[in-house]
């Protein structure tokens, strides 16, 4: 004999019905939420692109920069817009308008060092753009979820007591659905810390490949050879 199939009971707690029947707090926090969620992984995915080019472009000044007759020819190769090609036009500025009386008691080697430094520090801070959003939704995303937990079994109590009536139907569903909310903050805090780790482990190489090429312009257009290089360097 076949055994009775049990009815399926519709649950009418979860997150549709803590949209539905939560007050302006529930919703605003769990609104606060998606906002922190969504602008964590746009920001992951832009930083992986814009990271992801920049090596194209580390490969390419290896390449096809160097190995150019001059460099004003390895500039010319470069992308408008590219990072790499930013310093190296500001190290060319730098010799090309060392004279004058702002600059007369400045040295060449001064002055291309404060313009590559200024350039380098300006191509680093781009690249760090966004990672604080990151740290902050990781940080405080447990915390945004546990003020909506506490807000919902607040409300819970309270109408249990104004009903007078104590049953585990009565508490234990707005507990549940209030629950929701700490789970959501963890959902959305892990994503922010794992991707704010790995971006700026991978940002720390580039910021490293930059800083070389910088000193290795400094270094070329100061005494006409790049740092440790023993091949013959382009000529200006």
């Amino acid at each position: 004999m076949d055994s009775p199939v049990a009815p399926s009971v519709e649950n009418p707690y979860g997150l549709l019905g803590l949209w539905e029947h939560g007050n302006i707090i529930s919703r605003g926090t769990l609104a606060v939420l998606v906002v922190m969620s969504l602008g964590s992984w746009f920001i992951i995915l832009i930083k992986l692109w814009d990271q992801r080019a920049m090596r194209k472009s580390s490969l390419i000044v290896e390449k096809q920069f160097w190995t150019a007759p001059s460099i004003k020819d390895g500039v010319e190769r470069l992308k408008k817009g590219d990072d790499f090609r930013f310093i190296a036009e500001d190290g060319l500025r730098a010799v090309s308008h060392h004279e004058g009386r702002l600059t007369d008691r400045i040295d060449l080697h001064e002055w291309i060092t404060m313009s590559l430094q200024r350039a380098t520090e300006a191509v680093n801070g781009r690249l760090s753009n966004g990672l604080a959003f990151l740290a902050t939704v990781g940080s405080t995303a447990p915390f945004v979820g546990l003020f909506g937990t506490v807000m919902g079994i607040l409300n819970a109590l309270i109408a249990i007591g104004v009903a007078g009536q104590v049953s585990i139907d009565k508490i234990a569903g707005p507990v549940g659905e209030a629950l929701i909310m700490t789970a959501i903050g963890l959902f959305v805090a892990v994503p922010a810390v794992l991707g704010y780790n790995w971006l700026l482990r991978r940002n720390k190489v580039l910021q490293d490949n930059v800083r070389n090429f910088s000193s290795d312009m400094h270094a070329y257009l100061v005494g006409g050879a790049r740092v440790g290089e023993a091949a013959a360097a382009p000529r200006k």
